[in-house]
C-alpha cells in the first residue's frame, strides 16, 4: 500500500451547501464500503430532510482506510492511517473555512471509518458536536500507549457494537470508552446481542438523535 494513499481521494458533498450550513455531518465508510453509502446513511440520519447540515463524506482509497486489523501493532498501519487522518483534518478544514465551528460538527464512522474517527477525536481533541462509532475502537493491540492530549470537553461519544463481531473484541470497546472518559467525553457505550459485524436500527436511531441535536442546537 502507499505511504499516503488517500491524498487525493474524493470528498463527496450531500445535505446542505456547506456555505450556507449551520452544521456538518462527517461520515467514514468501513472496510468495503463506500461513500455512497454513507451518502445514503446520512438521508436515513435526516428524514425530514438536510436542514442545516452538510454531509461530507470522504472515500478511501481501494475501498479500506488500512491494510491490517485494528488488533494488529499501530506501526504495520501507520501509513495509511496517518493518510487517512490526514484527509480526515483536510475534511475538517474546509468545515472550519465555512465558519462552522467544531461543536456544530458529528463526526460518525462505522468499522475502520469508526476506528479513523475515534483515532481523529483523540489526537484532536476539542469539544465535537458528537462523536459516533460503530463496530470500531481506537487501533492496537491491548497495552497500546494511550497518551493523548487535550480534552473533548463534554462531546457526546457512541459507541455501538454487537456481541457475536468476530473482528471486534468487547475488552477493545470497553477499553476505549474508558480512554475516551479520560479525555472528558461524555460515553454511551451499547453492547448488542446477536449483532455481528453490522450496524443495528437501535444504534441508527441513537444516531439520529444525536444528529438531531446538533442540528436544533442541543
Amino acid at each position: 500500500m502507499p505511504r499516503d494513499p488517500h491524498r487525493d481521494q474524493p470528498i463527496l458533498l450531500g445535505g446542505a451547501p456547506l456555505a450556507e450550513a449551520t452544521g456538518a455531518l462527517v461520515l467514514l465508510h468501513g472496510r468495503g464500503g463506500s461513500a455512497q453509502d454513507m451518502l445514503a446513511l446520512a438521508r436515513d440520519l435526516q428524514p425530514s430532510g438536510p436542514a442545516g447540515l452538510a454531509w461530507l463524506v470522504p472515500e478511501a482509497a481501494g475501498r479500506l482506510w488500512y491494510p491490517f486489523s485494528l488488533l494488529e501493532k499501530v506501526e504495520r498501519n501507520r501509513p495509511a492511517l496517518n493518510s487517512a487522518l490526514a484527509l480526515v483534518k483536510r475534511v475538517m478544514e474546509k468545515i472550519a473555512a465555512a465558519n462552522v465551528a467544531p461543536e456544530r460538527v458529528v463526526l460518525l464512522g462505522f468499522s475502520q471509518g469508526a476506528s479513523v474517527a475515534l483515532e481523529f477525536a483523540a489526537r484532536n481533541a476539542r469539544r465535537y458536536g458528537g462523536l459516533i462509532a460503530l463496530s470500531g475502537a481506537l487501533l492496537g493491540p491491548e497495552g497500546t500507549p494511550r497518551d493523548y492530549a487535550g480534552s473533548l470537553a463534554g462531546t457526546p461519544l457512541f459507541l455501538g457494537c454487537g456481541d457475536s463481531d468476530p473482528h471486534l473484541p468487547k475488552r477493545r470497546v470497553d477499553e476505549t470508552a474508558t480512554v475516551f472518559e479520560r479525555l472528558g467525553a461524555v460515553v454511551t457505550k451499547r453492547v448488542y446481542p446477536g449483532l455481528g459485524h453490522a450496524m443495528s436500527p437501535e444504534e441508527i436511531a441513537v444516531a439520529r438523535g444525536m444528529v438531531e441535536a446538533v442540528e436544533s442546537g442541543g
